[in-house]
């Protein structure tokens, strides 16, 4: 086909861009498989949540080392020029005063800044582990949309090819006049159906496709059939393995705890404004001066005020509280999440096989009716609806077997092992 489109476009250059196209879809129609420890590999390097964290926590350490200097902030520069001029008398007075101070840090302020800045980057390095997870979760769910997308598709064909074979076959029992027209129109309305459902099918796996590609950045898709409970007995993982204590999230609340620990030890240190202390200089211009020149060391200390302190403290405060109520509520949510995993996983398993029992039985059920049909000995109707159930079963069974391929792939992830 692709030979006979590249003859016609030599005779009409306004067809390449369409033969593109097709050439495209026809080299793209099945995307490439990869494992989902790699499809979780581009889909890391390409997250922008990722990229997000890591500048923070290079912002984190950054804020960390400069905290570390002899002082909290700049020298400060000041300068005053005094003189009569400008009020008429004319003396000749003039004076120029100049100044420079550095802030000096509270006691124990600068170990707790860098304190501060150190739990945050920690907490941060743990969030990208949270991310991670998350994101391998996120992937899951979208290889599942479009492994039973595929199977829906798979059985919509099949099920329409079915239909079409039944409908020949009820065509030509017409034309003998060995079936009424009402079966003709029955199963013409079965074939719209069917081919209506093979047109959803094909949408979602587009859709569910084009999701998968933006993640990834390329048509791979990952292979969650690689996943089943002999992978698992393989890993040896068990629901032991699973401690709330080790995972991310806990991690990274109670890191933000530490944090807000710290951030609460750092406002009890900053009980006032940093003193200052430099050194000054002034010159006096004016007839008869006995010192024109003068030089001194200065020194400027707010006093506590609890109106600056109080509102310092019980900000720490709250946010200390808020990240301990955060910890207990994401420790209880992981401990009800694995229970959920370990519970999803076994009742996968009992689904697939009770599922596969049910598919086998119904499509030799509709088979048997088929045939009895075919003997004029049951209905168009009871035939179809037989079909049906049999097709439903098998979206059933496409259903099932990516909740168990999720299930296993999910008790790798809450283990820590992808």
């Amino acid at each position: 086909m692709i030979s006979s489109l590249l003859k016609i476009a030599l005779l009409k250059p306004s067809i390449i861009c369409v033969l593109l196209v097709l050439i495209a879809t026809h080299g793209s129609s099945r995307a490439a498989e990869v494992s989902f420890v790699d499809a979780l590999k581009l889909a890391w390097k390409r997250d922008p949540v990722r990229i997000d964290l890591l500048a923070n926590k290079h912002s984190a350490a950054a804020r960390a080392d400069a905290a570390q200097s002899l002082f909290p902030s700049g020298p400060i520069l000041s300068g005053d020029y005094y003189s009569d001029k400008y009020v008429g008398s004319h003396q000749g007075y003039a004076t120029w005063q100049g100044a420079i101070s550095v802030p000096l840090w509270l006691p124990g302020q600068s170990e707790a800044t860098v304190q501060v800045a150190q739990t945050e980057s920690e907490a941060l390095q743990e969030r990208l582990h949270v991310e991670h997870m998350s994101l391998a979760v996120k992937l899951l769910d979208i290889a599942g949309t479009v492994f039973l997308a595929q199977r829906k598709q798979e059985f919509a064909g099949d099920q329409l090819s079915t239909i079409k074979s039944l409908a020949r076959t009820i065509a030509k029992k017409v034309q003998a006049g060995e079936a009424p027209s009402t079966d003709q129109n029955a199963i013409d309305a079965e074939v719209a159906t069917a081919d209506t459902q093979l047109k959803m099918a094909d949408e979602e796996k587009i859709v569910a496709l084009a999701s998968l590609s933006e993640i990834l950045g390329g048509p791979q898709v990952p292979d969650l059939g690689s996943y089943n409970l002999r992978t698992l007995r393989q890993s040896q993982i068990k629901g032991t393995h699973l401690q709330p204590d080790q995972d991310p999230r806990v991690l990274a609340a109670h890191l933000s705890v530490i944090n807000a620990r710290d951030r609460l030890h750092l406002a009890e240190k900053s009980f006032m404004p940093n003193p200052q202390i430099g050194i000054a200089a002034i010159r006096d211009i004016q007839f008869g001066s006995p010192w024109d020149t003068r030089t001194a060391i200065t020194f400027n200390m707010a006093l506590p005020s609890d109106a600056q302190n109080v509102p310092l403290k019980t900000a720490a405060i709250d946010k200390l509280t808020a990240a301990e109520k955060e910890e207990q509520l994401v420790r209880r949510m992981v401990r009800i999440e694995y229970a959920r995993v370990t519970a999803r996983q076994k009742a996968a398993a009992a689904t697939l096989t009770n599922t596969k029992t049910a598919v086998a039985a119904l499509t030799k059920r509709a088979d048997d009716i088929e045939n009895s049909w075919k003997l004029n000995e049951s209905s168009l109707i009871e035939v179809l609806r037989a079909h049906q159930s049999a097709f439903n079963a098998k979206l059933a069974l496409a259903q099932a077997e990516v909740e168990l391929h999720a299930s296993v792939i999910r008790f790798f992830i809450s283990a820590g092992r992808i």
